[in-house]
């Protein structure tokens, strides 16, 4: 790593200590912009990755996505540009050195806005690729995202510029190694494009059934295309996918309403609370009320340390 960048960690540094101060994820008064801090290794930790650039500055994560694995520390920076299911381990942490990490999430908007602006050179014809890739951090990107971490510093001064800057920093992305996969998600009849609207409608009704034939004509594909185009950007079929959403949505109900594993099942789509109970063992690797039950003894614990 460069000395440059060393030196610009080291501010970053300091400000997301200064912005967080205990463990957990932060939101900031600049929007989309959220900090994380943890002094111990964590996880497993299930989630959506929004559209997003997410960048350690302190520590290690692994990302994981289906079954591939996505590493990524103080050298690195990853982005995910379609939303995403995945599982979270912070695997380097502890009280003295704690992991910290930025995530600054990204609209399709703003990508076109940075492309049109650019004139960057767009192909709609482009075949799709992993919707989430890890890139070797850039002194360009890390100066723009500290300017952007300073302006925590300024309140008044973050509607104004904030904006030009989260511009800045999008069009460092797409100019880096892998741009061209963030690219794709902003150019309307794009087959990454047409992916992100299928995903977009399981996302909203993943609690009901759906036949392929309807995902097939929301992208204006043939069902052949759209299992495949689909499994090229989240590495997981349309079922897949929204079965992580179920289980997913289904453990956050567990976990904050009294009610039980059958009716959590029917909450989220299951129309069986076997295969509910069978499938959320596998992804969790624990029945629904043990699972319940560990998580609330670490959070006890957590908030008697």
């Amino acid at each position: 790593m460069s000395e440059q960048i060393n030196t610009q960690q080291v501010e970053l540094t300091k400000l997301i200590e200064r912005n967080t101060g205990r463990d957990g994820a932060h939101a900031t008064a600049i929007p989309c912009l959220f900090l994380s801090r943890y002094s111990s290794v964590t996880g497993p930790n299930y989630g959506v990755y929004k559209p997003s650039l997410c960048i350690v500055v302190q520590g290690d994560k692994e990302i994981l996505l289906a079954e591939e694995c996505y590493k990524y520390g103080p050298a690195d920076y990853l982005v995910a540009s379609v939303n995403l299911p995945i599982t979270g381990l912070v695997t380097q942490a502890s009280s003295q050195v704690p992991y910290l990490a930025l995530k600054l999430e990204l609209t399709s908007t703003q990508i076109l806005d940075v492309l049109r602006d650019s004139k960057i050179g767009v192909d709609k014809k482009e075949n799709p690729k992993r919707g989430m890739y890890v890139s070797r951090i850039e002194p360009p990107l890390l100066d723009a995202v500290t300017r952007l971490m300073r302006l925590l510093d300024n309140p008044k001064d973050i509607p104004v510029i904030a904006p030009l800057v989260t511009k800045e920093i999008i069009y460092r992305v797409l100019q880096g190694e892998h741009g061209g996969v963030l690219k794709q998600i902003a150019i309307d009849g794009s087959a990454t494009n047409q992916i992100s609207d299928v995903i977009d409608h399981i996302m909203d009704n993943y609690n009901r059934s759906f036949r392929i034939e309807e995902l097939a004509e929301i992208a204006n594909m043939s069902v052949a295309t759209l299992h495949r185009h689909f499994k090229e950007v989240t590495a997981m079929s349309p079922i897949q996918f929204q079965k992580h959403l179920r289980l997913q949505e289904a453990r956050r109900l567990l976990l904050s309403d009294p009610i039980d594993a059958a009716d959590a099942a029917f909450q989220v789509g299951y129309e069986s609370a076997t295969q509910f109970s069978r499938e959320y063992s596998r992804m969790f690797g624990f029945p629904p009320k043990e699972d319940i039950k560990r998580l609330r003894g670490k959070y006890e614990q957590t908030l008697n340390v």
